[in-house]
């Protein structure tokens, strides 16, 4: 009895989990956020084993904590074809020498970059002290400051306590004026791509990666995309002798005619297109003559941790013709992406020849 009791009692378990998968996908109830399409297309697929030309990924963060990891990590870069990568810290004090004793010890793989030490940054004496942690990280070997980040309230990336100050703000110049002094470039975040701040809504095309990393503007003091897109051309016009990277193509994926033309006023603006593959991977075409007309301001970055499929899909991006593939799990958006099969001499200048414009200034 207890025998026949076990089978129904499995037989029931099973049919409940058919009828839940069966639900599950059927139109009617289908969540966006499990809708996982594969392309039926019988088309070309690249796959890509390395890297065409010598690559330096200007923008990474200290994924790896342990020599385990950080050995594997290396692994995989030499497997791409990545000769180094810049590690991103944040931070300031005992936090980056942390970061940089881990790092250091491979100085031809990474580089790290340091923060903006805010402690007491409006108090007497705030300046100071910044400007004193700043030298002292340089000289301690931090390649570059960055990445500082505003989403609309202010500077909060920065390791131990955030600023609140968009980087245009005259109190942060001399910070600005410091890194042009010491030849240390600075990476800066702005704004989010521009579905974040659009309705979370059926019109909304990138909607389940936009409402994860949706942007509330509801807050006191809260700045828009496009004040946020004049807070970093205030920054990078009225400090001609730092080099800034706005990374993420400076969140103006929806419309790069705007990082374009930030592009033709000020000759010390890059923008590194880490994390950004499937935002722009839907405009090939666009993207291909963007890339082409702009290939000597634009630096190959990935800020999405080391692993084989992320690295492949990000060359595959670049380098192939490939068409409609998806990279769900990576990317967060349920659309295909497209290659942008870019020219041999576009693809030398963003994987590695920017790259080594900019360190050779900071003297790396």
């Amino acid at each position: 009895m207890r025998m026949i009791l076990f089978k129904q009692s499995i037989f029931l378990s099973l049919s409940l989990m058919i009828t839940s998968a069966v639900v599950a996908q059927n139109p009617e109830s289908l969540l966006l956020k499990n809708y996982r399409p594969v392309s039926i297309y019988k088309i070309p697929v690249t796959d890509i084993k390395k890297a065409k030309f010598p690559v330096i990924d200007m923008h990474s963060h200290p994924y790896a904590g342990t020599t385990a990891d950080i050995e594997r990590w290396i692994a995989m870069m030499d497997r791409f074809g990545i000769e180094k990568t810049m590690i991103l810290s944040y931070a300031t004090g005992k936090k980056f020498d942390s970061i940089y004793a881990v790092y250091s010890k491979y100085p031809d793989r990474f580089e790290v970059w340091c923060g903006f030490d805010y402690t007491g940054i409006k108090e007497p004496g705030g300046m100071e002290h910044a400007l004193k942690e700043l030298e002292r990280c340089a000289k301690m070997g931090a390649g570059g400051v960055g990445e500082l980040g505003d989403k609309g309230l202010g500077e909060y990336y920065s390791y131990p306590v955030p600023s609140g100050m968009h980087v245009d703000d005259p109190k942060m110049k001399p910070l600005f004026a410091k890194c042009g002094e010491l030849g240390l470039p600075v990476n800066i975040h702005v704004a989010e791509p521009m579905w974040m701040y659009e309705p979370m809504d059926s019109t909304n095309d990138g909607l389940m990666n936009a409402y994860h990393w949706r942007v509330d503007q509801t807050k006191e003091n809260f700045i828009g995309h496009a004040a946020l897109i004049r807070t970093l051309e205030n920054v990078v016009r009225d400090n001609p002798n730092t080099t800034f990277i706005a990374c993420h193509y400076a969140n103006c994926d929806y419309d790069l005619s705007i990082l374009g033309d930030l592009f033709k006023k000020y000759k010390n603006l890059y923008a590194d297109i880490s994390a950004r593959y499937a935002e722009v991977a839907p405009i090939p075409r666009y993207m291909k003559a963007f890339f082409e007309q702009y290939s000597d301001r634009l630096l190959y970055g990935t800020d999405m941790g080391f692993n084989t499929e992320m690295y492949k899909m990000t060359f595959r991006v670049l380098e192939t013709l490939d068409e409609h593939f998806y990279n769900i799990e990576i990317t967060g958006y349920h659309w295909p992406m497209n290659g942008f099969g870019l020219s041999d001499a576009t693809l030398k200048r963003v994987y590695k020849e920017n790259a080594r414009r900019i360190l050779k200034k900071s003297g790396k």
